[in-house]
């Protein structure tokens, strides 16, 4: 039988609780020293072997090495005074954080997470794929004090991004992507100047590229948003011309449960989609079917062989065994909509 497209998940995973605390978007590590990396290893292997029983083509670590898909960048990042708290509102203001503060120019001592890309590469012969947060959620994501405004501060983590990418492809990642869930939450200065920072990350790399855009983690603040959103969610609307015009391979979209028009997709021709056909949400397990009935429904708008089944955003907030069986759907319902598609050719 023809496959004609594959499933992953867009990143994160959940930690399970021997790791760190779990169903929060801000866990604490339970463990440290010798005995976290041991423990962070054995928790993105349960991951990989997960995603591949489950049918899985493309595979992640699930993020098990970091705290949080931002803040696990910057730790390793000279310039930022991890002290001086600043009390911050996140993707315009939807919530509001203590965050750390730049307070000098910001550099990378080294890879960042280069060591967590060989764990993936050696444990899976199977595609894989990383993520790094995008310049513009970084600049979302921490105070600024240092730079002359939170967009110059982005081109400069662009750079930086750039060569932590390079290292990565070089270990053997296939896919790097930048995930911007402050894209759907800024799309003017996205175009303006985040399109421009993304391109700067995302320069000269052996691997696939792609950039992830959400409307957020199942999280009480981001539901809430998006009840505000109306009966349709159009903010893809002006986004998706510019990124089909970039130089970005991949785009991974929210669509499962969602009020996003399927037909925006058609504002993509040239990029393959991770279409995100499960949700991310702890009160709502899919069925196999539900799944296929995404896919299919995607499929009226895109060529097969541009579609990859996806996940709508991080699942780090929900719980494992949750996870598990929404991981477990997505392969199952990829596996459906194959042989439907299929039988109608």
């Amino acid at each position: 039988m023809k496959k004609n497209f594959k499933a992953t998940t867009a990143g994160s995973l959940p930690k399970h609780d021997w790791l760190a605390e779990t169903e929060t978007l801000w866990p604490q590590w339970k463990v440290s020293g010798d005995e976290l990396w041991d423990k962070q290893k054995k928790s993105a292997k349960l991951w990989i072997e997960e995603q591949e029983n489950a049918g899985l083509e493309i595979i992640s670590e699930g993020e098990q090495f970091r705290i949080h898909f931002v803040h696990g960048f910057l730790e390793k990042i000279s310039g930022i005074d991890w002290d001086k708290k600043t009390q911050m509102g996140i993707r315009n203001d939807r919530y509001t954080v203590e965050v750390p503060t730049v307070t000098d120019a910001v550099q990378r001592q080294g890879s960042v997470h280069l060591k967590e890309a060989s764990f993936l590469r050696e444990n899976t012969e199977n595609m894989t794929k990383f993520t790094l947060p995008g310049p513009l959620t970084i600049s979302d994501t921490i105070a600024n004090d240092y730079y002359n405004s939170s967009q110059d501060m982005a081109m400069h983590f662009a750079q930086l991004l750039n060569d932590e990418a390079k290292e990565l492809a070089k270990a053997g990642i296939d896919i790097i992507q930048f995930d911007e869930p402050a894209f759907n939450s800024f799309t003017t200065e996205s175009i303006d100047c985040g399109m421009e920072a993304l391109e700067i990350a995302a320069a000269n790399l052996d691997c696939k590229t792609a950039v992830h855009i959400c409307y957020g983690y199942g999280i009480e603040e981001n539901l809430n948003w998006k009840k505000t959103l109306g009966e349709q969610w159009k903010e893809y609307e002006s986004l998706f011309p510019e990124i089909n015009k970039s130089s970005i391979d991949q785009i991974s979209l929210e669509f499962a449960g969602s009020n996003v028009p399927p037909e925006l997709m058609r504002l993509l021709p040239d990029k393959e989609i991770m279409v995100g056909v499960i949700g991310v949400v702890n009160d709502h397990i899919e069925t196999a079917n539900e799944v296929k009935d995404n896919i299919i429904e995607a499929l009226k708008h895109m060529d097969s062989e541009r579609l990859i089944a996806c996940s709508n955003c991080g699942m780090a907030p929900i719980s494992v065994e949750v996870a598990r069986r929404k991981i477990r759907a997505l392969g199952l319902g990829a596996e459906l909509a194959n042989k439907q598609f299929n039988s109608l050719l």
